[in-house]
Parts: C-alpha cells; sequence; structure tokens
C-alpha cells in the first residue's frame, strides 16, 4: 500500500482520539493508556513472531510509544491542556527539520519548511482558539510537552535507520508500553490509595475502540508508512489531524465550528499541499525521497 495511503489512514485514526478518550477522562490517564496500547498489542498477537527484534530496536520502540506518553500525560499534569497539546504538536515540525539529520540524503526545501510552519499555525489555532498564555510557573509541563515531541519524532526517523524490521513488531512495542502505563498507574494508586474503578460497559467499549484504532491499529500503519515514505511529506500531511479531529468533534461531539477554526483548516490544507509538493514535482537526481 502507497505510504501517503497509510500516512492518511493513521492520520484518520489519529483524528478520533479525541472524541474517545474525552469519553474516559474520569479515569486514570495512566490505567486508560495502558489497556489501550495492551489491547493494541494483543492485536498483533498474530504475528507475534515477528516481535524478536535486536535490544536497541525493541529500546527504541519502547522509547517512542511509552515515552512519549509518558512524557505528555506527566506535561498536562503541570501545565493547562491547551499549551501541552500546542508544544506536543510539535512533533510533525520536528520530523521535518530533524530528517536531514536523521536520515542521510534527505534535504529541506523552502516549501517543506513553509508548509509544517503553516499546518503548525493552523495547528496553534484549533487547540488554542486563539488564546494561548505561556506562564513560566508551568515551565516543567512545557519542557515534559517539548521533550514528547522530541521523542514521537525522532523515534518516527529512526525506525528508518535501524536495521529493518517487520511492522508486526509494532505489537510487541505497545504490549510492553502498555505493561509499563498500568505499572506506573499501579504505583501510584500504592503512593495514594484510592476506591478501585468502577468501569462501567461504556467505559470499556471506549477503551477497545482506542485499542482498536488511535492506540492500536493506528501505530503499525504510522511504521508502515514512515519506513515507506518521504517523512518530510509525512510530516506537513500531519497536521490534519487537529483539522480532522475538530471536524470529528464538530459533527459528532456537537461542537460549533467558528470563523477562526475555518481560517486554521485553511492554514493546514495549505500547508499540507504546499508540504507535499514533492508528490507532483520530478525527483531531482541524488535526492532521497523515502527508500
Amino acid at each position: 500500500m502507497p505510504a501517503i495511503v497509510l500516512s492518511l489512514f493513521t492520520i484518520l485514526l489519529w483524528s478520533t482520539l479525541t472524541l474517545l478518550s474525552s469519553s474516559l477522562n474520569h479515569l486514570p490517564a495512566f490505567f486508560s493508556a495502558g489497556v489501550a496500547l495492551c489491547i493494541g498489542g494483543l492485536v498483533g498477537l498474530a504475528r507475534v513472531r515477528e516481535w524478536r527484534v535486536p535490544p536497541w530496536t525493541f529500546a527504541l520502540g519502547l522509547a517512542g510509544i511509552f515515552g512519549y506518553h509518558a512524557l505528555f500525560f506527566l506535561a498536562l499534569r503541570h501545565a493547562p491542556a491547551v499549551e501541552v497539546n500546542l508544544l506536543q504538536y510539535l512533533w510533525p515540525l520536528l520530523i521535518v527539520v530533524l530528517s536531514p539529520l536523521y536520515l542521510p540524503g534527505h534535504h529541506l526545501g523552502a516549501h517543506h519548511l513553509a508548509g509544517a510552519c503553516l499546518g503548525l499555525a493552523g495547528a496553534a489555532l484549533v487547540i488554542s482558539g486563539g488564546r494561548l498564555s505561556l506562564d513560566l510557573g508551568h515551565l516543567p509541563g512545557y519542557l515534559l510537552a517539548l521533550g514528547a515531541a522530541l521523542v514521537w519524532s525522532s523515534y518516527s526517523l529512526l525506525t528508518k535507520r535501524v536495521h529493518p524490521f517487520p511492522t508486526g513488531a509494532v505489537g510487541g512495542f505497545s504490549l510492553a508500553s502498555g505493561l509499563l502505563a498500568l505499572g506506573l498507574y499501579g504505583l501510584e494508586r500504592l503512593a495514594a490509595p484510592v476506591a478501585p474503578l468502577a468501569l462501567t460497559a461504556r467505559d470499556w467499549l471506549f477503551l477497545v475502540l482506542l485499542g482498536l484504532g488511535p492506540m492500536g491499529l493506528a501505530f503499525y500503519t504510522w511504521d508502515a508508512a514512515m519506513k515507506r515514505g518521504d517523512p518530510r511529506v509525512i510530516g506537513a500531511l500531519a497536521y490534519l489531524t487537529p483539522l480532522l479531529s475538530t471536524l470529528l468533534l464538530v459533527l459528532v461531539g456537537g461542537r460549533r465550528l467558528t470563523g477562526l477554526s475555518a481560517c486554521a483548516m485553511g492554514l493546514i490544507v495549505a500547508g499540507a499541499v504546499l508540504g507535499s509538493l514533492d508528490l507532483f514535482l520530478p525527483k531531482h537526481a541524488g535526492e532521497a525521497a523515502g527508500p
């Protein structure tokens, strides 16, 4: 399957994350993430033989999936959600900017940077609603969010640098990450005992949907897309995630579409088109556009 189709399918899955996770806000974050990641990992049991990878590759997968989620959830505890979401959404821009550093032969053109920056501006408007207030009192949370963005972008790029491994190995990364997240949840309960969780059938439904979609299948398709495609193009397209997420909240969640949101969507679409010009322009000799 072409990398562009895989990346767009991943973006579509990730656009459901806000809608699904907002229905689980009453549950501890590490519990929800742990259960969803375990479900996503167990889905890959059909290809369990592909889970045998070199230790460095497994460490990379664990750092990427678990590290990103751990830093993101910790950031939410130390800074407002709007600012945390905006800062962690620097990862598509970092994928574009860091491509030449991690992947020899991937040079940046003006349209790559312009597309990524337009996407970031649109994402900032979508997430913040035009209201953003950075307070140095929340600096630890901001740094954790930036760390999450750096971890996910680095993981995404380095999967093209390590010894080739099958996409099925992502199931092992996800399951190990889920167990670590549940372990952190268990430690939190030991430190501050609370009443046992009482999950409803609706809670389990949304946990399963999370594990099958944005925190499950999406990791497999993202891995396949990054290995096959041009990270500079995929990074620009990734800013379609907050756009589609907002549209989904408007269509299903009852949120109203404002003029500011429409403007933001225009910026994101323009950035995605500009950053994807390589799909339509002839390749220059000697320039790597993907493996």
